[in-house]
C-alpha cells in the first residue's frame, strides 16, 4: 500500500489500483453522510479531483493518486457511507484504476513514510 500528503491510499494489484481514503483521514473527517465516487470510464490524471466525502463536518474532494480510468467503482458506499470511517483502508475503497504510469505509485510513500509524515501534521 502507498499513500499521498492527502491522505489517499493506493493498493496495486498488477496495473489495477484500488483507491480510498487513509484511516488518519476518516478519523479527521468524522460521521461520513455521503460519497460520491467517480464514474466508470472516467479518465483521470493525478491530482484530479476524483471523488468527494462528506461528513457532519465537512466535504472533502478525494485527489487521484495516480493517473489512469477508472474501471470500478464502488457503488456500495451510496447505500453504506459509513464503511468509509469502519473500514477506510479495507471495504471503504472509493474506485479502481487502471494505471497509465506505474511510477507514479512507486513515487507515493510507503507506510512507514506515511507514519513518519503524520508525525508533522
Amino acid at each position: 500500500m502507498r499513500f499521498t500528503k492527502d491522505h489517499e491510499w493506493v493498493a496495486l494489484d498488477g496495473d489495477i489500483a484500488t483507491v480510498g481514503i487513509t484511516a488518519y483521514a476518516a478519523e479527521q473527517l468524522g460521521d461520513v453522510v455521503f460519497v460520491e465516487v467517480p464514474d466508470i470510464g472516467k479518465t483521470l490524471k493525478q491530482g484530479d479531483d476524483m471523488a468527494v466525502v462528506e461528513s457532519v463536518k465537512a466535504a472533502s474532494d478525494v485527489y487521484a493518486p495516480v493517473s489512469g480510468e477508472v474501471v470500478e467503482a464502488n457503488a456500495a458506499l451510496g447505500e453504506a457511507p459509513d464503511t468509509v470511517n469502519a473500514a477506510p483502508e479495507a471495504g471503504g475503497w472509493f474506485a479502481k484504476i487502471k494505471v497509465s504510469d506505474p511510477s507514479q505509485v512507486e513515487a507515493l510513500m510507503d507506510r512507514a513514510a506515511y507514519e513518519t509524515f503524520l508525525q508533522t501534521l
